[in-house]
Protein backbone atom coordinates (compact mmCIF):
# COMPACT_ATOMS: atom_id res chain seq x y z
CA UNK A 1 0.00 0.00 0.00
CA UNK A 2 1.36 3.72 -0.68
CA UNK A 3 1.16 6.39 1.18
CA UNK A 4 -1.68 7.79 -0.78
CA UNK A 5 -3.69 4.81 -0.09
CA UNK A 6 -3.11 4.73 3.52
CA UNK A 7 -4.47 8.46 3.66
CA UNK A 8 -7.25 7.67 1.92
CA UNK A 9 -8.10 4.91 3.86
CA UNK A 10 -7.79 6.91 7.13
CA UNK A 11 -9.61 9.92 6.17
CA UNK A 12 -12.92 7.34 5.37
CA UNK A 13 -12.74 5.54 8.78
CA UNK A 14 -12.68 9.04 9.65
CA UNK A 15 -15.64 10.31 7.89
CA UNK A 16 -17.49 7.08 9.43
CA UNK A 17 -16.99 8.54 12.88
CA UNK A 18 -18.25 11.86 11.77
CA UNK A 19 -14.61 13.22 12.54
CA UNK A 20 -13.54 16.20 10.12
CA UNK A 21 -9.41 15.28 9.07
CA UNK A 22 -8.77 19.04 8.89
CA UNK A 23 -9.62 19.70 12.08
CA UNK A 24 -7.61 16.90 13.96
CA UNK A 25 -4.13 19.03 14.09
CA UNK A 26 -5.44 21.91 16.01
CA UNK A 27 -7.38 19.67 18.43
CA UNK A 28 -3.96 18.79 20.10
CA UNK A 29 -2.09 22.01 21.96
CA UNK A 30 0.80 20.64 24.16
CA UNK A 31 1.98 18.05 25.23
CA UNK A 32 1.62 18.28 29.28
CA UNK A 33 4.86 17.49 30.83
CA UNK A 34 4.81 17.44 34.77
CA UNK A 35 6.05 14.69 37.56
CA UNK A 36 2.87 13.02 37.57
CA UNK A 37 2.59 12.61 33.35
CA UNK A 38 6.45 11.31 33.11
CA UNK A 39 5.28 8.95 35.87
CA UNK A 40 2.21 7.76 33.87
CA UNK A 41 5.00 7.47 30.63
CA UNK A 42 6.25 4.53 32.03
CA UNK A 43 2.42 2.83 31.97
CA UNK A 44 2.14 4.20 28.03
CA UNK A 45 0.19 6.97 28.86
CA UNK A 46 0.70 10.53 27.56
CA UNK A 47 -0.49 13.71 28.50
CA UNK A 48 -1.86 16.33 26.30
CA UNK A 49 -3.59 19.49 26.35
CA UNK A 50 -6.44 19.35 24.20
CA UNK A 51 -9.17 22.25 23.13
CA UNK A 52 -12.06 22.41 25.75
CA UNK A 53 -14.70 21.51 23.44
CA UNK A 54 -12.98 18.06 21.76
CA UNK A 55 -14.55 15.05 22.29
CA UNK A 56 -13.01 11.37 23.21
CA UNK A 57 -13.45 10.16 19.73
CA UNK A 58 -11.76 13.15 18.23
CA UNK A 59 -9.22 13.35 20.02
CA UNK A 60 -8.14 9.62 19.92
CA UNK A 61 -8.59 10.32 15.89
CA UNK A 62 -6.09 12.96 16.02
CA UNK A 63 -3.25 11.51 18.05
CA UNK A 64 -3.37 8.19 16.00
CA UNK A 65 -3.35 10.92 12.80
CA UNK A 66 -0.89 13.26 14.02
CA UNK A 67 1.51 10.36 15.63
CA UNK A 68 0.88 6.98 13.69
CA UNK A 69 0.06 5.16 16.64
CA UNK A 70 -2.77 3.38 18.18
CA UNK A 71 -4.73 4.35 20.89
CA UNK A 72 -6.50 2.30 23.33
CA UNK A 73 -8.08 4.53 25.75
CA UNK A 74 -8.69 8.24 26.05
CA UNK A 75 -9.59 9.36 29.68
CA UNK A 76 -10.21 13.45 30.00
CA UNK A 77 -10.29 16.03 32.37
CA UNK A 78 -11.32 20.06 32.96
CA UNK A 79 -9.70 21.53 35.61
CA UNK A 80 -11.03 23.83 37.22
CA UNK A 81 -10.10 27.62 36.07
CA UNK A 82 -7.73 29.78 38.50
CA UNK A 83 -7.82 32.85 39.70
CA UNK A 84 -5.12 35.41 39.10
CA UNK A 85 -4.25 38.91 40.30
CA UNK A 86 -2.41 41.89 38.57
CA UNK A 87 -2.66 44.44 41.18
CA UNK A 88 -6.70 45.68 41.79
CA UNK A 89 -7.89 43.28 39.04
CA UNK A 90 -8.99 40.00 39.51
CA UNK A 91 -9.01 37.79 36.23
CA UNK A 92 -8.81 33.75 35.62
CA UNK A 93 -6.33 31.61 33.35
CA UNK A 94 -8.02 30.61 29.95
CA UNK A 95 -9.63 27.52 30.30
CA UNK A 96 -8.23 23.58 29.04
CA UNK A 97 -9.14 20.55 28.61
CA UNK A 98 -6.24 17.43 29.68
CA UNK A 99 -6.54 14.26 27.76
CA UNK A 100 -4.67 10.98 29.05
CA UNK A 101 -4.16 8.92 26.41
CA UNK A 102 -3.37 5.56 26.52
CA UNK A 103 -1.05 3.59 23.90
CA UNK A 104 -0.99 0.05 22.57
CA UNK A 105 1.81 -1.72 22.96
CA UNK A 106 4.78 -1.18 20.99
CA UNK A 107 3.86 2.31 20.14
CA UNK A 108 4.93 3.94 23.20
CA UNK A 109 8.79 4.34 21.54
CA UNK A 110 7.17 6.42 18.05
CA UNK A 111 5.49 8.77 20.42
CA UNK A 112 8.13 9.47 22.43
CA UNK A 113 10.69 10.08 19.85
CA UNK A 114 8.13 12.39 18.53
CA UNK A 115 7.55 14.42 21.15
CA UNK A 116 11.29 14.32 22.77
CA UNK A 117 13.34 14.04 19.66
CA UNK A 118 16.79 14.57 21.56
CA UNK A 119 15.70 11.93 24.42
Amino acid sequence: MTNFDEVNAASAVLRQKNVDPRRLPDLVRRPIVTEKATRLMEEKKYTFEVTPNATKPEIKAAIEDLFQVKVVQVNTQNPPRRKRRVGKFLGYKSQYKRAIVTLASGDEEKLRKALFPEV
